[in-house]
């Protein structure tokens, strides 16, 4: 009987709860970069029309928020300053820290996620902007660019998160190094170095420091012909970078390499450089040394409008000696080292600015004393400065272990690219090669990866360059944020990542999809494609009827490359960018028809006439004295901008990417 009157209460009660409907599953942990720490899942979804904030010191982030959602997204949100939030907003507010929010810090936020409206809660401005990348990334991997419901709870291990550039040794432009600003700010990176001076290895250029290549990348009025000639920064573009960069939440922080790494000062004044440890190294006993450097630092750091405004300037102290047999054993070497180092660091400091050094204060251990307390170090080879005796003698840590996070493009040591698989599984700034940390030790600030183009003149280009940076830094974006806590498997991150954008508006790799993505029955001189350019993983085909064309003459160009249908030396089909021209042993008698296919990738670009493997660019090796190698790259992100005034017809062309 009581069997019976169940069956009879389920068999009513069943139709009332499809009538109300079945209980909808929460929404899982939406994926971004850096992974969220804590994310509890509601049901449904949010559809914003306006970004609304608490104050005028958030309309920064929200006009920024506005901007990139449409670039990225689409559509226009404005913007408003409300107290109480309306349905279809996302609100800012910020507001002090709970008692069980402390994890938070300055740099997280809250984020609430309901079907009516978005609410993110910081404490500073800067964790409100954090917030913004998060719904940014989600909305971009939405298929219908919303949000889902959930609430955000997010927060990084780390303070410093960043990156090294070394455009002492290979020129960036401005425009680039402002985008890659851009998408150091997407991925929640908030430093970026600039490593303004270096030079070439001698036994590239014959054992010849006159001829040995060095540049220093900054305008100067002090030392007129000091400034690099084949690319530099200008004060006020510096300063408008700056700028940028702060409303991206992104530190500038500049280097002056000093005293080895500077054979640009010693080629501008050749009586301070060392004739004892090479003209890279200064003389640190000539007592116009450092005159000279005080002066240079003076005009970047000084005066009401500082080139160099940000918290913080770095003074290289690197590898003082390296190489060089005996150095340690000359201890009045050692002892001018220090004072030198301690000279600078104070300096840095007369202009209100946390200097910053690489160490090597535990291969030059002397008795003349060097300011330690509050210094900012750079951990990254411990035999040069100890981590661990560093922080006793007051400094502050940056991770970034050489044989772990640092590139050095085609060079044959550290890596061509990260070992990203092992860093996310393994790594974390609390460890400093061999020397393991507490995780969120306080000595710790955080950590660093790192690019250095120590091979000058081997073709590798800032494409080249960033197709090495972008895995590295959506890995280790990851790492420095969330330290050991991240929960998505390496091979799920390593797809996942690459739905999302590099950032707003920017596409350096020239991701345009897969498969055929652009087919023209001819082209003709000058006319505009819809895509700009291909990243690597294509080919470009198309039927030539040649004519006679001139040296030099284009078939597309781009911003960033150019390919020629003659080369401007040979008449050769070829292609150029960043100041490299390569080209193929190949051009048609006029009035043949040949059918084209360049392939191309990060390794080699290769030509197929008439459907046979023509020739294949491929990495060649260049011998140096001592037996040193340089690895030579001939690659090209394949321009499709506009086409070049040309003779010849162009029919048939087909372009598919991988």
């Amino acid at each position: 009987m009581k069997l019976k009157q169940l069956l009879v209460g389920l068999a009513l009660i069943a139709p009332l709860a499809v009538a109300m409907g079945a209980p909808k599953e929460t929404n899982p942990k939406p994926f971004v970069i850096p992974e969220l720490r804590q994310w509890k899942g509601a049901t449904g979804s949010f559809t914003p029309q306006r970004i609304t904030y608490a104050n005028d010191s958030l309309q920064r982030v929200a006009d920024r928020l506005a901007a990139d959602w449409t670039t990225l997204i689409g559509g226009h949100l404005a913007t408003a300053p409300v107290a109480k939030p309306q349905k279809g907003d996302i609100h800012i507010a910020c507001r002090p820290l709970k008692k069980n929010e402390s994890q938070l810090g300055t740099e997280g936020y809250i984020i609430e996620i309901t079907p009516e409206r978005a609410i993110i809660t910081a404490p500073t401005a800067t964790a409100a902007y954090w917030a913004t990348r998060t719904l940014l990334q989600m909305a971009e991997q939405a298929p219908d660019n919303t949000l889902v419901a959930g609430t955000i709870t997010d927060w990084p291990d780390y303070g410093l998160r960043g990156l090294s550039l070394d455009v002492g040794r290979k020129f960036f432009p401005m425009d680039y190094v402002e985008k890659l600003a851009q998408v150091l700010s997407y991925y929640k990176l908030n430093s970026l170095r600039l490593h303004l001076n270096d030079n070439g290895f001698p036994y590239y250029f014959g054992n010849d420091w006159d001829k040995t290549y060095a540049a220093f990348r900054m305008e100067c009025d002090t030392y007129p012909g000091l400034t690099a000639r084949d690319g530099y920064y200008t004060k006020q573009e510096y300063r408008d970078l700056v700028s940028l960069a702060d409303s991206l939440c992104v530190d500038i922080m500049p280097e002056i390499d000093i005293p080895a790494h500077a054979l640009a000062f010693a080629h501008y004044k050749p009586e301070i450089g060392s004739k004892e440890f090479g003209m890279d190294h200064l003389d640190l006993f000539n007592p116009e040394t450092m005159p000279f450097l005080d002066a240079l630092f003076a005009e970047y750091l000084g005066g009401d409008d500082p080139v160099f405004s940000g918290p913080n300037m770095h003074i290289g102290t690197d590898e003082f000696g390296k190489d060089y047999e005996g150095f340690d054993k000359r201890q009045e070497t050692i002892e001018k080292f220090r004072a030198f180092a301690d000279h600078y660091i104070r300096l840095v400091e007369s202009y209100g600015k946390t200097p910053w050094v690489w160490g090597s204060l535990s291969n030059a251990r002397g008795e003349t004393p060097v300011k330690t307390e509050g210094l900012h170090l750079d951990a990254w080879y411990n035999g040069y400065a100890d981590p661990l005796e560093m922080v006793e003698l007051g400094c502050k840590l940056n991770s970034i272990p050489d044989g772990m996070v640092y590139i050095v493009p085609m060079a044959g040591y550290y890596h061509d690219y990260l070992n990203t698989e092992w860093l996310y599984n393994n790594w974390t700034p609390a460890r400093v090669g061999e020397v393991q940390f507490e995780e969120q030790d306080p000595a710790l600030l955080g950590g660093y990866f790192a690019v250095w183009n120590d091979h000058v003149g081997n073709g590798v280009t800032v494409k080249d360059v960033h197709h090495r940076v972008m895995p590295a830094l959506q890995t280790l974006s990851g790492k420095m944020w969330a330290g050991p806590n991240v929960t998505v498997p390496y091979e799920e991150f390593d797809t996942l990542r690459l739905a999302l954008s590099e950032a707003p508006g920017i596409n350096e790799l020239a991701r345009v999809g897969s498969g055929v993505v652009l087919q023209k029955a001819s082209i003709a001189s000058g006319e505009e494609l819809p895509i700009d350019e291909v990243g690597y993983g294509y080919t470009v085909e198309f039927d030539w009827e040649a004519a006679e064309e001139a040296p030099g003459t284009e078939l597309f160009r781009s911003d960033n490359a150019v390919v020629y249908l003659a080369d401007p030396v040979k008449g050769l089909l070829g292609f150029a960018g960043d100041g490299y021209l390569h080209t193929f042993n190949f051009a048609p008698y006029p009035g043949e028809k040949v059918h084209i296919a360049i392939e191309g990738d990060n390794r080699a670009t290769t030509l197929y006439v008439n459907g046979k493997k023509y020739e294949s660019l491929e990495p060649v090796t260049i011998n140096g004295l001592e037996n040193r190698k340089m690895y030579y790259l001939s690659t090209l992100v394949f321009p499709l901008k506009q086409a070049g005034q040309f003779n010849s017809k162009i029919k048939n062309l087909k372009v598919e990417a991988r």
